[in-house]
């Protein structure tokens, strides 16, 4: 059996017959990881209150060859989960979070990005920055790091400035074109995509220029802008996985409802 210790970052916590616990992590030299925490259910367990979903920790495992869970040894914690299990809303955005790091970073791979990405998102989140600017910073961000959504600079059809009228993304497509390949695009494949104004496109190029605590220094952006970019990284992640993050229609369908009661 290999033994580690390392720093992570907690996604998933599930309940495992009567005293144990699955639990699914993230590492900076390993990726993804999931183990079995024995007696994590027990009252005086050892891990009584270390394993909380999206809390930072020291956690110790060890592995063999050919087993698909590891064992969870021991885990210090090093950041409680603040911010965000507090309320519903709270709880909805955690569990999106964890489940992009679940579907983009890769089991014993290294992710050092997508580890930095999640860390510092939530670090902004315990000091207040607004969720909705952070769940958009994170998304996009997501997509940049997985390869399949470049900052919208130029249009890569043919290679020209997005004119003042913004650009498309097409209805199959994973990068955003000027309006004038779109339209040969469309008329190719039978549809027009999203119409992403200019507003929006200056938003996605700031992300990659400040963090998300100098975005919102800078004034964040507006709700519709947003919205916008919400739908965009939306469309991207659906083509690219083929479906949506269960996650995230949890998350929609439950806000509405909320919003649709009040």
């Amino acid at each position: 059996m290999r033994f580690h210790t390392q720093e992570a970052l907690i996604l998933e916590v599930r309940d495992l017959q009567d005293t144990d616990r699955i639990v699914a992590f993230l590492t900076r030299e390993r990726g993804h990881k999931r183990g079995v925490a024995r007696g994590a259910r027990r009252r005086h367990s050892r891990f009584a209150g270390q394993l909380q979903p999206l809390a930072k920790v020291r956690v110790h495992w060890g592995e063999k060859e050919g087993r698909e869970l590891v064992r969870i040894s021991g885990a210090d914690l090093l950041r409680p989960a603040h911010g965000l299990g507090g309320d519903l809303e709270g709880l909805l955005l955690g569990s999106y979070l964890a489940d992009h790091m679940l579907r983009f970073a890769q089991e014993d791979e290294p992710s050092e990005l997508y580890f930095r990405l999640l860390d510092s998102t939530l670090e902004a989140l315990a000091a207040g920055v607004d969720r909705d600017l952070a769940a958009r910073y994170f998304e996009a961000w997501v997509l940049r790091l997985a390869g399949i959504f470049p900052p919208p600079r130029e249009c890569p059809t043919c290679g020209g400035p997005f004119p003042s009228e913004g650009a498309v993304l097409p209805p199959a497509g994973e990068a955003l074109i000027c309006p004038r390949c779109a339209g040969a695009a469309a008329a190719a494949a039978g549809g027009l995509g999203l119409a992403v104004p200019v507003p929006v496109l200056a938003f996605l190029v700031a992300i990659g220029r400040f963090g998300l605590a100098g975005l919102a220094a800078e004034g964040g952006a507006e709700p519709a802008v947003l919205r916008c970019a919400e739908e965009l990284a939306a469309r991207v992640r659906r083509g690219f996985l083929g479906h949506e993050l269960k996650s995230y229609e949890v998350m929609q369908r439950t806000l509405a409802g909320l919003a649709g009661a009040g």
